[in-house]
């Protein structure tokens, strides 16, 4: 009798009920919140339903995340996963899924739009001094930057690169978070900096783009990007390299794979190994307060940054750009551009903004990249 009760006891406290903490049910919540968000409201769930389960995991099994012991053994599953973000693989394999699933013809049609791109990482810069300001020191500042880029794996990327892993997953859950809040987030930025009679004006059709121009641009992007930056060829390259696949047109299985099967088992270890940073012992501080509210001021100022330039194109160019397209200088691909088309259709239904939208939508993912490669060069990182 001795023996079954004792066996009842051991097994009843290694219930996850006797060794999780406060924290961890607060986390939990968290997790199920983003859950609602992607599964009930269609927030970006290809992001946040992995992201958000693997928070499930670490918080109810803290083990699952446990780092490797000496002699190699005793390492959690989703351990494993997170050393391919640490080592900046996933976000490499990311940004060639994303070249292979995006058209730049939009951003080839108008080179202007590269200015746009430009302007929205007004944010990144405002975001760096202010982690300064809050007590961050330069490399975590540098890493908590980029989340106003609205670019997650460039956020991992850089994150890794400057050997700030502790603030690795609030810095990657920040940013994805404001990735699927863009809908949210950016409309009410973009009006509030906008007149009604600025965001129903109507952009002439693009020009057609060539086959060679589409074939050569991801070769000479990668060629100038690389020399003048050569920290960039990382993100720059896999992304050019993904969009040579598509365009090239004798790859056909190429641009396939990394456009949807290679992108999608990427997309599942890089978010549940995301979210599985985000133990109640990691998570729960001061510094995540901080990073969370400078990731929202940078993404406001880079979307406020990008619309004030593309009103200044527009007096420029006597209102031929609608100011709203400027606001899609974020990295968040499509779904800025998308938010672009949704207002100005607000503002007048027949406008369609979209294509236009695209140009800087793309010129924002090649400029978050930069950025995130130019404070590698100052830093000294490769």
């Amino acid at each position: 009798m001795y023996y079954i009760f004792n066996t009842l006891d051991n097994l009843i406290h290694q219930t996850a009920f006797f060794n999780l903490e406060v924290g961890n049910y607060v986390m939990i919540v968290v997790a199920l919140v983003f859950l609602y968000l992607a599964i009930g409201k269609g927030f970006e769930p290809l992001l946040l339903v992995p992201i958000a389960f693997g928070m499930l995991l670490v918080n109810i099994y803290p083990d699952i995340m446990k780092e490797v012991g000496e002699g190699g053994a005793g390492g959690g599953l989703l351990y494993y996963f997170y050393l391919l973000d640490e080592w900046a693989i996933l976000p490499s394999l990311i940004f060639m899924g994303v070249g292979a699933m995006t058209d730049f013809g939009p951003l080839i049609a108008n080179p202007k739009s590269f200015l746009l791109g430009a302007a929205a990482q007004f944010g990144i810069f405002m975001a760096y001094f202010g982690a300064i300001f809050m007590g961050f020191n330069d490399k975590a500042a540098a890493a908590i930057s980029i989340i106003g880029g609205a670019d997650g794996p460039t956020s991992i990327f850089l994150a890794g690169k400057l050997g700030q892993t502790t603030l690795l997953g609030p810095i990657a859950v920040a940013a994805y978070s404001y990735m699927s809040l863009v809908p949210i987030i950016q409309p009410p930025i973009m009006k509030l900096f906008t007149t009604e009679k600025e965001r129903k004006i109507k952009m002439g059709q693009l020009r057609p783009v060539s086959k060679l121009e589409k074939i050569l641009f991801p070769i000479v992007v990668t060629v100038v990007v690389s020399l003048i930056l050569p920290t960039t060829a990382p993100l720059v390259g896999m992304l050019m390299l993904g969009n040579l696949f598509r365009e090239c047109g004798v790859v056909r299985q190429l641009t396939d794979t990394a456009s949807n099967a290679l992108m999608y088992i990427v997309v599942i270890i890089l978010g549940t190994s995301v979210g599985a940073t985000t133990s109640a012992e990691a998570f729960l501080n001061m510094d995540t307060i901080k990073i969370v509210i400078l990731g929202l001021i940078a993404f406001a100022f880079g979307t406020a940054a990008g619309v004030l330039f593309g009103k200044l194109m527009c007096v420029v160019t006597k209102g031929k750009v609608n100011p709203l397209i400027g606001s899609a200088g974020v990295s968040a691909v499509p779904m800025a551009a998308r938010v672009s088309q949704k207002v100005g259709a607000e503002a007048d239904p027949t406008n369609f903004l979209l294509m236009h939208a695209m140009g800087p939508n793309v010129a924002g993912v090649i400029g978050t990249a930069v950025a995130a490669g130019t404070f590698m060069a100052v830093f000294g990182v490769f």
